[in-house]
């Protein structure tokens, strides 16, 4: 192999080494009931970046909504923590579990904001990392986990990289009816 063809596989590998994302999930066996009851819990922010839980949560809500699962439910605002001087608390969690429980919800989805940044440097990647957990209420079992990570370009927004990661992270949810 020339120089020149080994300095442009380099760049390559390093080009696309950049946008790597990381996915793990694990699946219950059977596929979870979509036109059940289903809540959005609180996703607690493990990050400096103020109030990632709650952008978190939005979009996970949207990619709920985009699998068809209609009968959702956030939990109450008075429960949330997530703000600008005070993360979330396990507490927080637990207060929202048995809020979803009172209210006959099937399952919870719920989990934490690991990263949710641009990166310093002189191109400011935006990065993100999440891990999500699907809980089956009547038997307090996960039924569903996934955890992931994802990097863009300098110019992508940070919005953007975070729903490629979730779409990427739902697509794995086997729910129990097809997509609309």
């Amino acid at each position: 192999m020339t120089l020149s063809k080994s300095l442009v596989l380099g760049l390559l590998v390093a080009l696309f080494a950049g946008c790597a994302s990381t996915i793990q999930t694990t699946v219950d066996q059977e596929p979870l009931d979509g036109k059940g009851r289903w809540a959005i819990l609180p996703i607690a922010n493990n990050t400096d970046t103020p109030q990632a839980g709650l952008s978190a949560e939005a979009m996970v809500e949207h990619q709920l909504r985009r699998r068809g699962i209609s009968n959702l439910q956030r939990y109450p605002a008075a429960l949330s923590r997530d703000s600008l001087f005070e993360p979330t608390e396990r507490k927080v969690t637990e207060e929202a579990l048995k809020w979803a429980k009172d209210q006959g919800m099937r399952f919870a989805v719920l989990g934490s904001v690991e990263e949710w940044r641009y990166k310093v440097g002189i191109d400011g990647e935006p990065a993100v990392g999440v891990t999500l957990q699907v809980m089956d209420l009547s038997t307090d079992r996960v039924v569903w986990s996934a955890s992931g990570a994802k990097s863009g370009w300098s110019r992508q927004a940070l919005a953007a990289v975070a729903q490629a990661l979730l779409t990427d992270l739902f697509a794995r949810l086997a729910l129990a009816h097809p997509n609309p």
